[in-house]
């Protein structure tokens, strides 16, 4: 059994069940931080997943510039591998993410402890997620 992700009609992502079910529940437990996720899901077929790719690339464009702007290194961690799969698949969706290519902004709900993550860490995620996502 596996899960399917479509953004717009485009399929960016197949994983099994056990993958494809934790990105929606963190989709959802993300939203504080990076509003409406835009995922659904088909009525009659809980395996498949319809993605608004408007609301999905400001929801995942809002967690880029989250990760890279905290100076929290715990909460990047916790971040850093929704983020990065978020990040191919909006890609794969042909959507723009200005914030990982940017400058890293400031985040206001941090607590001091380092500096800001540059695109490179992130990028290399991105680069590797790439590969070991079946489409």
């Amino acid at each position: 059994m596996s899960q399917y992700f479509s953004i717009d009609g485009t399929d960016v992502w197949n994983p099994s069940n056990g993958p494809g079910t934790l990105f929606v529940h963190l989709a959802a437990a993300h939203v504080p931080l990076g509003g409406p996720h835009g995922i659904g899901t088909t009525p009659g077929d809980p395996d498949d997943h319809p993605i608004d790719g408007t609301v999905f690339a400001a929801f995942a464009d809002a967690l880029v510039a989250e990760y890279r702007a905290t100076s929290h290194p715990i909460k990047r961690a916790l971040l850093e591998g929704f983020v990065a799969t978020a990040a191919v698949m909006a890609r794969r969706g042909g959507l723009a993410l200005p914030a990982l290519d940017g400058p890293a902004g400031h985040s206001p709900r941090d607590v001091p402890g380092g500096g800001a993550a540059g695109p490179d860490r992130l990028a290399e995620l991105v680069a590797e997620y790439e590969r070991a996502m079946p489409v």
